[in-house]
């Protein structure tokens, strides 16, 4: 978007002018009438990233293998700490995502992408979406997946 220039007549026909980034503010998705959901295949390949990360860690302490539970555990702290402070998880990272709040487009915190990372490792609530493609997951985090910005 460009940025906006207001101008204000100041005493003795001084004119101030005072421009606003409108780039800089960003409208929260739930308010954007023009929001467009990212496409479910860089979602998907996301996830996968983000699995074959979780799969390296586990292995470190376990035997992926053998036993299904340690990646699904370092999956769901691997949301809460990524998507709770950076938005972002490496997968989204490369994929160019970012999950945000609903409300107003910040951050979620790290209890709700906890919460987003425990109901997505139950797989089905990732599946129930709206015309959003916010999943179950994102609708009870508070959460949606959107494009991230380009640098």
């Amino acid at each position: 978007m460009p940025n906006v220039v207001f101008f204000v007549r100041g005493r003795g026909g001084a004119t101030l002018a005072a421009v606003t980034d409108t780039a800089a503010t960003p409208v929260p998705p739930a308010t954007d009438p023009a929001f467009t959901p990212p496409s479910l295949g860089r979602r998907f390949g996301a996830l996968i990233i983000d699995w074959v990360l979780c799969l390296m860690v586990a292995r470190a302490f376990s035997d992926p293998v053998r036993d299904g539970w340690p990646p699904v555990l370092v999956l769901i702290l691997e949301y809460g700490f990524f998507i709770g402070l950076f938005a972002q998880t490496p997968g989204m990272y490369l994929t160019r995502l970012r999950c945000v709040s609903w409300a107003d487009g910040g951050r979620i915190g790290p209890l709700r992408g906890l919460l987003r990372g425990f109901l997505l490792a139950l797989v089905v609530p990732a599946l129930l979406m709206d015309e959003h493609r916010r999943g179950l997951h994102d609708r009870l985090a508070g959460s949606v997946v959107t494009d991230a910005p380009r640098r």
